[in-house]
């Protein structure tokens, strides 16, 4: 598409040079030099933001005892791999969880109107294990959190599990192959293998603003919603303690633009504090027929749909698409502009220019919804987006934009400066004071930080080796999962596998599986010892960096989580990337490693598991110079 060409559906041209300065343009207004370090820590005097509003800590009587494998995290990833474990015949899996109950991020995001952004039927695991059906295409958080329990209790896991409890220490006893695992209510047990699920969802953060603890009113972050102060409660009744308050809300991301509307409906005033607008396309959430499922739950049913929306949009080749959402929408526009390019042409760089065209024209669509939706023409203006789309985590959502127009509703545009300070009555913009009574930080979680920032502890494994020192040079492992010197652990996150960023549970699923194969392995072996070797985990950090690089995320998108706010990382950013191929591609290498049984680059009790020399133990494929196009751009390593 030149310069000249028309949006379809729309008359005015894309002048693409104007679109590109334009986005360097609000790119260089939101750079910041401290990078992540603008975010405050929850710690100190801000500890209080961290309280559990939902459920009240319980005495128990220390654990003293010894498992078979020991999970941190009690979210999706500790979920699905306990599950794995259960079905594998290993029973006694005890998930180490800081919350109240399983959940994860499910557990503490409890905001009015919270709900997945990618379709349930993909997004929700075990689904089919369970037999649950989803009651909407996009599940609202209470049925989350409640499937999250279905699960746990479906599988026995809450039998052996700690709620309210934080890992302190986590080390690797050679003498006895075991870890050694010391938590903050005084358990000290040992178990043979051990499971990190500490994922970058969990750890909230805080603007860095001056004056953040002078306000006088009331204040909270999104993740602990205090539903006391508000009224209402997660099922949505509204908020009726809103009626004389001035709220504000800082933060414009997926969290504000699905509890803005909310919001909207009961406070008396509603100030929504903006530094970089989100782009915001149709949800089109909508029941799930009971009789329309019953007819596509055939065994294998959920497989099916999570290969065929990767297939669709990350790096595959799929010929239907069964969940028609956002996601596959600009991924199937980018698909059929590269595959009209020659084979024998299809280049790096032909295929970015092909990504860039589709991706421009997505955004003057959601660009010309904002103009269709909002009502006054300058609020419309400062609400749009000026990156391509999957520079930030895309928003969905059918009422988010119409709630400016109501009267009650004042978007306070910071042209990507922040908020400049906070006062004990209100916080200023532009030296401007805004009034308020409540003020709801939608500010997000830590993710780019270190692993044992966001963990809470530092992994000591073989000979003392830290885990912070193997991955100081960025984060170094094999399929993600497997780290040399750390016996018997596995990592459960997507960086390093297929890092689809667009349906993080596909990672943890076939994580999970995986890890219930080598477990059920190493103990029909009789082998107390289960570890990478150097040589394939170089071989397999080597393989990183053949990989393309991001499609979005990187230096030239808006700064934000998934491109470490527009800081160079050096290597290690480098090293924050999947498998070459794509994450389709993945799927299959790693079920085609699964299922072969020989386990290449692992070594039990030291022996190679293939029972080849160690030292020439594969990593796997690489990518193919025809590659379909990835942009998985997320950072989740060390």
């Amino acid at each position: 598409m030149t310069s000249s060409d028309t949006v379809p559906g729309h008359k005015r041209p894309i002048d693409r040079e104007a679109l590109r300065r334009k986005y360097a343009e609000e790119r260089d207004k939101r750079l910041r030099a401290d990078g992540n370090a603008q975010y405050l820590q929850m710690s100190g005097r801000f500890a209080r933001y961290l309280d559990d509003p939902y459920l009240p800590v319980v005495p128990r009587a220390p654990k003293t005892d010894h498992v078979t494998f020991a999970f941190i995290g009690g979210g999706f990833a500790g979920l699905v791999t306990g599950a794995r474990l259960v079905e594998a015949g290993v029973r006694d899996v005890r998930i180490i969880e800081k919350a109240g109950d399983f959940g994860g991020t499910w557990y503490w995001n409890r905001y009015p109107g919270a709900q997945c952004d990618t379709a349930s039927m993909v997004y929700m695991p075990l689904l089919e294990e369970t037999g649950h059906r989803p009651t909407e295409k996009y599940a609202h958080a209470p049925e989350i959190l409640a499937h999250c329990q279905r699960i746990g209790r479906h599988y026995g896991l809450y039998d052996n599990a700690l709620f309210h409890t934080q890992v302190e220490d986590l080390s690797w006893d050679a003498a006895n192959r075991r870890w050694n695992i010391r938590t903050n209510r005084g358990d000290a047990f040992t178990a043979q293998f051990i499971g990190l699920g500490t994922g970058p969802l969990h750890v909230p953060k805080l603007p860095g603003i001056p004056g953040i603890d002078s306000f006088a009113g009331h204040a909270f972050h999104t993740s602990r919603w205090d539903y006391a102060y508000t009224g209402g409660d997660p099922l949505g009744a509204p908020m009726t303690k809103l009626a004389d308050k001035r709220v504000g809300i800082i933060g414009t991301g997926a969290t504000a633009v699905q509890c803005v509307p909310h919001l909207a409906k009961t406070a008396k005033e509603l100030y929504v504090f903006q530094r970089t607008p989100s782009s915001v396309d149709v949800r089109a959430n909508a029941p799930i027929d009971p009789q329309w499922f019953a007819s596509i739950a055939t065994p294998g049913w959920q497989q099916r749909w999570l290969e065929n929306f990767t297939a669709n949009q990350a790096g595959g080749n799929a010929t239907e698409d069964l969940v028609q959402d956002g996601w596959t929408d600009l991924a199937r526009r980018i698909r059929e502009r590269i595959l009209t390019i020659p084979k024998g042409e299809r280049t790096r760089e032909a295929m970015l220019a092909a990504f860039e065209e589709a991706d421009h024209e997505k955004m003057e669509e959601i660009r010309s919804r904002v103009d269709s939706i909002v009502g006054d023409g300058e609020t419309a203006r400062k609400l749009k987006a000026w990156y391509r789309q999957l520079c930030k985590r895309p928003c969905f959502h059918d009422t988010y934009l119409q709630a400016f127009n109501q009267p009650n509703v004042h978007l306070v545009d910071t042209d990507g400066k922040g908020v400049e300070r906070i006062t004990p009555n209100g916080a200023v913009v532009a030296g401007v004071e805004v009034p308020l009574d409540c003020l709801i930080y939608a500010s997000g979680f830590e993710v780019g930080t270190e692993y044992r920032r966001r963990s809470g502890f530092d992994l000591v494994g073989r000979d003392g080796h830290r885990l912070s020192d193997h991955w100081k040079g960025g984060m170094r492992t094999k399929h993600g999962m497997h780290v040399h010197g750390f016996p018997n652990a596995f990592i459960v996150q997507p960086t390093q596998g297929a890092n689809l960023i667009s349906n993080v549970p596909h990672n943890l699923v076939e994580a999970g599986r995986t890890i219930a194969v080598i477990v059920r392995a190493a103990l029909d072996r009789g082998a107390r010892e289960v570890e990478v070797t150097r040589e394939a985990e170089d071989a397999w950090v080597e393989l990183m960096l053949t990989a393309a690089g991001r499609m979005t995320g990187g230096a030239d998108c808006t700064p934000g989580y998934y491109n470490n706010e527009g800081q160079d990382t050096g290597l290690a950013g480098r090293l924050a990337v999947g498998y070459p191929a794509g994450a389709s591609a993945y799927f299959t290498y790693i079920d085609g490693w699964r299922r072969s049984g020989a386990f290449e680059g692992l070594a039990f009790d030291g022996r190679a598991a293939s029972g080849r020399p160690a030292d020439v133990v594969g990593a796997g494929p690489a990518a193919a110079d025809d590659a379909p196009v990835g942009y998985e751009p997320v950072q989740l390593g060390g």
